[in-house]
């Protein structure tokens, strides 16, 4: 069967709201400097909305920012993923469409607002975030559209989404329904907050549901409760078909079958924000695996997605990835 998407990302749909902020901003609001704190009572959430700085509101979640580097790169992608129908939703919805990803899982209406991750900027250049998860976490099975998982070669999922009850039965009809059709799915563990807490349940999705895992160093040899990177790999390749490995500096590892390959971190100039590289890393090993590249083209893809990610602030693309990697002959 003909395909329409190269790859359908499944996560948690979030709205990055970036603004500037004081010291006495942070202390007022009670916000942990340079780091990130989860909020669960959506009042708190509207009150701290309403009293940021004006700033900067853009689609995120990892799953849609490997989606718009695989849309950078040329690709065509799907996505599915929770948002209300408030303003920060139609943000979301906005931002996928026109980076060209096809998105248009209907908005939540009765129920908790759209997630977002207030980032508060302090000019000494610290992120401090502080995130609600809204009604990204309630997808269920009756959200999952079944033409974009069938018609997508590679269906990716979001490990940040494996909480809720119905969002991990999500997780398993769509992989269901992705190798019923003869199709690949794949999977980031995302954190390693979220492999130690859902070991068990991540061991057992990877064992049996999953052809493609993508991790870092510490978060495989987390999932497989060894302290040897080595040994973490070889486990992880009797779960998977295909592995994809990221080391920070050290580059990363790809293994498939009895082939096992190791690629260069792609060289910056200055390391300026580090988030979004894993998500971008995704996007150039998916893309390259979508569109018949070799193991080594596809890892040398993700780290040049990273490296274009990491030398800006903010998690999306802003200079063509199907540029730089035909400037690099890939």
């Amino acid at each position: 069967m003909p395909t329409s998407f190269d790859v359908c990302g499944i996560g948690n749909a979030i709205v990055d709201v970036i603004a500037p902020a004081t010291e006495a901003f942070l202390a007022e609001h009670g916000i942990a400097k340079g780091a990130m704190t989860l909020i669960f009572d959506e009042p708190m959430v509207e009150k701290l909305y309403a009293s940021m700085a004006p700033g900067q509101e853009t689609s995120g979640g990892s799953a849609a920012n490997t989606l718009a580097g695989i849309a950078s790169l040329g690709g065509k992608g799907a996505y599915i993923g929770k948002v209300a129908d408030d303003q920060l939703g139609k943000v979301f919805r906005h931002d996928l469409n026109a980076g060209g990803v096809a998105y248009d899982t209907p908005p939540f209406t009765h129920g908790p607002s759209t997630a977002r991750c207030m980032i508060n900027v302090t000019p000494d250049g610290q992120r401090s975030m502080s995130t609600y998860l809204g009604c990204s976490i309630l997808l269920s099975p009756e959200d999952l559209d079944t033409v974009k998982i069938t018609n997508a070669q590679i269906v990716f999922l979001e490990g940040y989404l494996f909480d809720a009850d119905e969002a991990k039965t999500a997780f398993i009809e769509a992989s269901k329904l992705a190798h019923n059709a003869g199709r690949k799915v794949a999977l980031t563990l995302s954190d390693l907050f979220c492999v130690n807490r859902h070991r068990s349940a991540f061991a057992d999705l990877v064992a049996h549901h999953i052809d493609i895992l993508f991790a870092n160093e510490e978060e495989i040899k987390a999932l497989y409760e060894v302290a040897d990177f080595d040994a973490a790999l070889a486990a992880a390749r009797k779960d998977c078909g295909l592995i994809a490995l990221t080391r920070s500096e050290k580059g990363s590892v790809l293994a498939r079958g009895d082939e096992i390959v190791s690629v260069d971190a792609e060289p910056v100039s200055a390391v300026i924000d580090t988030t979004g590289a894993g998500d971008l890393y995704a996007a150039g090993v998916l893309f390259g695996l979508a569109t018949g590249r070799s193991l080594e083209v596809c890892g040398k893809l993700g780290s040049l997605a990273a490296a274009e990610i990491i030398s800006h602030f903010g998690a999306r693309p802003q200079t063509s990835l199907a540029a730089l990697a035909a400037a690099k002959g890939l």
